[in-house]
């Protein structure tokens, strides 16, 4: 299929980008339109949940992962009966945040994630690989945006109160507008804000995949400069350093003739080609909406690697490949089949 860095629909990945989609639908929110200044943790701890806005919502979620630390172990669990789990390590600074995430399930592994920096321990190959992710979730150009279309095309309703983990959580519906977009429920803990569960559902309110603390503790002593020197730790490993170079789709020589409704370029690199001695590798241009995102992968068409086009499902993830002249695209991303194929019908060469 070509190079899809853990955006492939692959369960055992799943934990960590999981886990960074939580900052995502936060982060989301520095964007949105607030109806007056954004409200601090206590004055949303202690408001009316019935009167906040899309924009209140994803506000104090995004403040919440950016002032608490916490210690827990996380699951996801998909609607094709996945599962995967990780033991969380979140300690942050303000705008620092550093986190530590270490494998149940699955393939040992343990990554650390410095804000966009990412370093992942191998053990049964004794490698290190670093990269640098700003697509996993921390999407500063969403954070510097004027304006927002996430009201355009999600609604959000409070549906009431549960507990995750031990914890009171407030229970939000975002809903979407049109069917490009999946729905979500997520749980909030009450005095905080802090996202404890998720859910990504279908239109008919199927849990495609879930996504939750089945164990946390809320402010736990965790300390950035320790996790810091346990992601540098690499004597006695071999780094391996995956550089992606950034750029743009039309210096790439790519367009899309029609904007797909609410998603916005986020991001644009050149990644090499895992076994491939092309030097210009994998184009990835990101997209997203404030929620959901899309990754657009083109690479050159191989005959022997890029046999099957179709459109492939793991619980909420969909993964679309088509070739396009002598190139292939591997479209992947948390929203609705038709919405990968009006990316796909939309790309085209420039040159």
């Amino acid at each position: 299929m070509g190079y899809i860095p853990d955006l492939n629909p692959v369960l055992a990945r799943r934990s960590l980008a999981a886990l960074w989609a939580f900052g995502m639908l936060g982060l989301a929110a520095a964007e949105a339109p607030q109806r007056g200044p954004a409200p601090s943790p206590d004055t949303a701890a202690h408001g009316k949940p019935g009167e906040r806005s899309i924009g209140d919502w994803l506000m104090r979620m995004h403040e919440a992962s950016r002032l608490r630390s916490y210690v827990g172990t996380f699951v996801v669990t998909s609607s094709n009966g996945g599962m995967s789990s990780a033991r969380i390590w979140h300690a942050c600074n303000g705008n620092q945040q550093v986190e530590r995430v270490e494998s149940l399930t699955g393939a040992p592994r343990s990554t650390f994630r410095r804000n966009d920096e990412v370093v992942t321990f191998i053990p049964e190959s004794r490698v290190v690989r670093t990269e640098r992710r700003e697509a996993l979730g921390l999407f500063p150009s969403l954070v510097k945006a004027a304006d927002s279309s996430i009201p355009e095309f999600y609604s959000a309703r409070r549906l009431g109160g549960d507990r995750v983990a031990g914890f009171e959580a407030d229970v939000v519906q975002l809903a979407p507008k049109d069917n490009l977009r999946f729905g979500y429920r997520i749980w909030s803990e009450k005095k905080t804000g802090l996202v404890v569960k998720l859910q990504t559902v279908d239109p008919d309110g199927n849990v495609l995949e879930q996504a939750a603390f089945s164990e946390l503790s809320l402010d736990a002593p965790v300390r950035i400069d320790k996790l810091s020197q346990m992601m540098a730790a690499t004597e006695g490993w071999r780094v391996e350093k995956a550089d992606a170079v950034k750029t743009t789709a039309a210096a790439e020589g790519w367009q899309l003739k029609s904007e797909v409704a609410g998603f916005k370029p986020v991001s644009c690199y050149r990644r090499p080609t895992a076994g491939s001695p092309m030097p210009d590798g994998t184009l990835q241009w990101v997209f997203s909406d404030g929620l959901a995102a899309v990754s657009l992968f083109v690479e050159a068409y191989d005959r022997q690697r890029h046999a099957q086009e179709g459109m492939f499902a793991s619980g909420a993830t969909q993964t679309l490949t088509r070739r396009i002249q002598d190139w292939w695209l591997t479209a992947v991303g948390e929203v609705p089949p038709q919405t990968l194929k009006a990316f796909a019908l939309s790309l085209e060469r420039r040159k």
